[in-house]
């Protein structure tokens, strides 16, 4: 047996070891999982490369952080919950129209910080009890917001899990916003229809409208929404008039956002609210600083290119089956990519890496679904008070395959899904 193979085992061993048994966090048992490999492959516990690991995605932190705070800011402004009321109390009599745009309010969080977490915690939580109200069973409800949820994570602007495959593959984030849009967006439509023709016939908007935030825009007029149209609008300035707009960094132009909302809506304590983000985020966080010590470490022990070269070697068939069964197995998006998706953008080398990227990170982002840890499902769950978060995984059964054709539909057709634009 290969030693690379050997340490690869014993890295994923201590991984589930450390989830499974000991009940640890998901970076901290990575970072066991880190230390274990060097010690199998001789190197001893090589602190510098550990070190050197932990801030290698350095950016998407920042970028989380940030932008958590931001989105925390702008729900204590007031803006998301009246965004949401009006966006019920105009679209009730259309209910397949309203539920196209409930899907993609909970997407907007994600959209901006590349966090499906950030879905749940904010926008999820303010449309979940309205979508109960609205007919739908809990369980149902649930699966809807987490499936919205892991859409916001893929959709663009903000995509982490590209981003750790870009680092390993030396790839810039540059031209994937239409890709990421074409993975994430016709998805989440039909998956609204579908949880509208299932289960929601008429809206009593009376019932519905109990359930919604306060609106505050009578109060603050349009000012309310200058954060948002200040991050938008940088963001967007920055791709389209570089030369007018210079590329001053993601972080920064959350930081800048989120000081545009003082005195644009209600009262906000920014020192309390970006605790609450930064704790909220702490999770997400560790498990960036854990996949940076796992993949520095298997690049150190040639780990990496064992298994990009065992990929190159599988049978085309057998490839497009193990990214849709096992991606979507490890429990954690950004657990998936580090482990298989560089090595999987190479086993597709001669296809358009962009659109191949985007595929298999749409499937990947499917496991912050699935067990062992269910993350998604487990914060549904709480928001709309089912205990049995295996009802809201198996609501979700029917879009998560559909999700995964997508994907290996784009990593099949990846020449000619870039000849679409």
């Amino acid at each position: 047996m290969p030693i690379e193979l050997i340490v690869l085992l014993s890295m994923l061993a201590t991984f589930a070891v450390g989830i499974f048994v000991l009940k640890l966090p998901a970076g901290v048992a990575l970072a066991f999982g880190s230390v274990v490999g060097a010690l199998v492959a001789g190197y001893g516990v090589p602190v510098r490369h550990l070190v050197e690991g932990s801030f290698g995605f350095l950016e998407p932190i920042l970028i989380i952080a940030a932008a958590m705070v931001f989105m925390k800011v702008i729900e204590a402004t007031g803006a998301l919950g009246t965004i949401s009321h009006a966006m019920v109390t105009s679209l009730y009599r259309w209910p397949s129209l309203l539920m196209i745009l409930v899907a993609l309010f909970i997407m907007f969080p994600g959209m901006l910080t590349g966090l499906s977490s950030a879905c749940i915690l904010t926008t999820g939580a303010m449309v979940a009890p309205a979508l109960v109200a609205m007919g739908m069973p809990r369980y149902a409800a649930g699966a809807f917001v987490a499936m919205s949820a892991v859409y916001g994570e893929i959709a663009p602007p903000i995509n982490i899990p590209v981003m750790i495959v870009g680092a390993g593959v030396d790839m810039p984030y540059i031209g994937f916003e239409i890709p990421l849009l074409l993975a994430s967006v016709p998805l989440a439509i039909v998956t609204a229809m579908y949880f509208r023709i299932r289960f929601i016939r008429k809206i009593r908007i009376d019932e519905v409208i109990a359930k919604l935030p306060e609106p505050v825009f009578k109060k603050h007029g349009w000012k309310l929404f200058v954060p948002i149209i200040v991050v938008v609008g940088l963001m967007t300035g920055i791709r389209v008039s570089p030369a007018w707009i210079p590329d001053i960094g993601v972080p920064l132009i959350f930081v800048i956002g989120t000081l545009s909302a003082f005195g644009t809506g209600e009262r906000i304590e920014l020192l309390s609210l970006s605790r609450k983000a930064i704790r909220a985020a702490t999770p997400i966080l560790a498990i960036l600083v854990g996949v940076g010590m796992f993949v520095q470490i298997m690049t150190l022990t040639g780990v990496r290119g064992f298994i990009a070269v065992s990929a190159l070697q599988l049978p085309e068939a057998y490839l497009y089956l193990g990214v849709a069964l096992i991606l979507p197995a490890f429990g954690s998006a950004y657990t998936a990519v580090s482990v298989l998706g560089v090595p999987l953008v190479y086993a597709f080398l001669g296809q358009n890496e962009i659109v191949v990227t985007s595929a298999i990170c749409l499937i990947a982002s499917l496991g912050d679904l699935m067990p062992p840890p269910m993350l998604l499902t487990v914060f549904a769950g709480q928001l709309v008070e089912e205990k049995n978060y295996f009802r809201i995984l198996r609501g979700n059964i029917v879009p998560v395959i559909l999700a995964i054709i997508v994907g290996i539909a784009m990593l099949i057709f990846a020449d000619q899904v870039r000849s679409l634009y």
